[in-house]
């Protein structure tokens, strides 16, 4: 039996190891998503392939390691797996998201023993495909969306494999970063095997074990606890999908949630079937939407290990918008994902108005500019995920500007990045204040605006705004958010507004203003107080006649 103060010590080196795996990864990695966005995750699993430690990184990402480890042991089994392997895979359908996530994971090895796993997922900006990003809002099926590797050796007993780095070399548009992102993997993987050879030597491998296995169930006891405060009850909650990119239809999902002392059941049976457009999502990437959620009722601060998800089931059949079957597109199953967790927040929020806001705008709001330089001739793609407003909650407005859930741990662009690296001007980055909606005693938090101009004489853009119909929901009497959508005004003054496109041609000058919306308001808005309501008008985040027309309340603009 370990004593306590050195389970506690191994816990804390765990979680340094994973957050040395993202230091080592955002610093050697080529794209800017993965260096300034930081759009990868880090961690660390026991031989089973159950999380025992992760570096805060994006959210969808860090739900998935269980499935694709034990896609890895599944396919190769313990005689196939040798030190110094290292696997690769991007499958959907193996536990995964979509093809541009590159999940790099190694077995290591003690004394001939495997005794952990390490696992470092990158956005890689290419991976060729029918389009330039290789994610694109029109795809019809896998294959249009790029290299899929299939669980294989990226690194066999320490020996990179070359033929397989050639064949991503000539199969993308832009090799430079996707191997460069290659290699940040491989070293991130590489300095969690030399960190926890180091810790097994110095606590010895059974105190590793004894470790592993205390903070697998102190996560559990953790989380039946958080359970145990949920009125026992059955919850349920329906949405809309604003359509897949391909058919521009309402697709409806839904959701029920049981709960029963210490457990929790969440049922997707009776959603839309998957669809011919890539807003479908496999199973792992739902599993890991669905941990998301449960991880922020439970227990948001504590870090993240398989045991919290013990009291957990998810029900759903297979072949749904949400358990898509191959060879069903998946390139934007951000999207799908965000109303997994929207589902859940909404069928949860008014019996946990401590934990819970209203709606937020819910989409990852990603657009794809790119093209070929004019003066370098060589391809450029600016792929980016914008912030937008969230939800007001229980004693608190909603917060302003912020990444989606699905995106967790990450950042914004950098305007000067931008216009350093690409042929973009960004015009403008400001909150988006001329959008009506989101009020109520706590008001919904406002989205951005966020305005390019083309430099290149050709530019393409793709886009998958999600709610662009259907309004972030308000809370115990507040109003509806506002939706997301895209502005083009092209240089003869015309303006085009869409939502979900594909390969839109933009001639040089054309802007292109991303609109994000504001979340719903909670409570009702006459209990709102004047001076707060003076204050907000004030700040140019309503105007005067939203003031009277919401408020009931007489300003003028300042």
């Amino acid at each position: 039996m370990t004593d306590p103060f050195t389970q506690e010590i191994i816990k804390s080196k765990l979680l340094a190891i994973s957050d040395e795996m993202s230091v080592v990864l955002a610093r050697t990695s080529m794209s800017p998503i993965i260096y300034e966005v930081l759009d990868f995750a880090c961690g660390i699993t026991d031989p089973d392939g159950q999380v025992i430690a992760q570096a805060n990184g994006l959210t969808l990402f860090t739900g998935t390691f269980a499935a694709q480890v034990q896609s890895v042991t599944a396919k190769f089994g313990p005689d196939r797996v040798k030190p110094g392997d290292i696997f690769m895979t991007n499958g959907p359908y193996d536990g995964g998201t979509h093809t541009c996530d590159i999940a790099l994971i190694q077995p290591i090895f003690l004394e001939g023993v495997v005794v952990a796993f390490s696992v470092s997922i990158t956005h890689w900006t290419e991976v060729g495909g029918k389009s330039p990003g290789s994610v694109s809002p029109d795809a019809t099926e896998i294959y249009q969306e790029g290299l899929q590797f299939p669980i294989i050796h990226i690194v066999k007993q320490g020996e990179l494999m070359e033929e397989i780095v050639e064949i991503i070399r000539v199969n993308v548009r832009l090799p430079l970063m996707s191997i460069g992102d290659l290699n940040a993997g491989i070293a991130a993987c590489r300095i969690a095997e030399k960190r926890l050879q180091e810790m097994c030597q110095r606590y010895g491998l059974s105190n590793i074990h004894n470790a592993f296995t205390a903070m697998l169930d102190h996560g559990e006891i953790m989380a039946r606890s958080a359970i145990r405060s949920i009125p026992n009850g059955i919850y349920r909650a329906n949405d809309i999908i604003d359509g897949d990119g391909i058919i521009d239809e309402d697709i409806p999902v839904c959701v029920k949630i049981t709960v029963e002392d210490e457990s929790m059941i969440v049922d997707f049976t009776g959603c839309a079937p998957q669809r011919p457009g890539p807003i479908n999502c496999a199973h792992g990437a739902l599993m890991s939407a669905c941990k998301t959620v449960f991880k922020a009722i439970t227990g948001p601060q504590a870090p993240t290990n398989e045991g919290w998800f013990r009291p957990y089931e998810v029900i759903i059949p297979d072949g749904t918008v949400f358990s898509a079957t191959r060879p069903a597109p998946t390139g934007w199953y951000y999207e799908s994902t965000s109303h997994v967790t929207e589902l859940i927040w909404m069928a949860l929020a008014p019996v946990l108005p401590a934990h819970l806001s209203a709606g937020s705008y819910l989409s990852l709001c990603a657009t794809y500019l790119g093209g070929v330089d004019d003066e370098s001739g060589e391809v450029w793609v600016q792929p980016e995920p914008n912030n937008g407003g969230w939800g007001a909650a229980q004693g608190m407005d909603g917060a302003n500007g912020l990444i989606a859930t699905v995106d967790g741990d990450t950042y914004n662009y950098p305007v000067e990045l931008v216009e350093s690296k690409v042929p973009l001007l960004v015009e403008q980055y400001s909150l988006n204040t001329g959008d009506d909606g989101g009020h109520g005693q706590w008001r919904g938090g406002i989205g951005c605006i966020r305005e390019y101009r083309m430099l290149n004489s050709n530019t393409f853009l793709h886009a998958s705004m999600g709610r662009n119909r259907v309004r972030p929901w308000g809370l115990n009497g507040g109003t509806e958010g506002t939706n997301n959508y895209v502005e083009v005004e092209r240089p003869d003054g015309s303006v085009e507004v869409v939502a979900r496109v594909a390969n839109v041609q933009l001639p040089k000058d054309t802007k292109v203003r991303i609109v994000t919306g504001r979340g719903g308001g909670y409570g009702n808005p006459e209990d709102r107080p004047a001076e707060q309501v003076d204050q907000d008008v004030l700040n140019g985040y309503i105007t005067s006649d939203a003031a009277s027309a919401n408020y009931g309340i007489i300003l003028k603009d300042e």
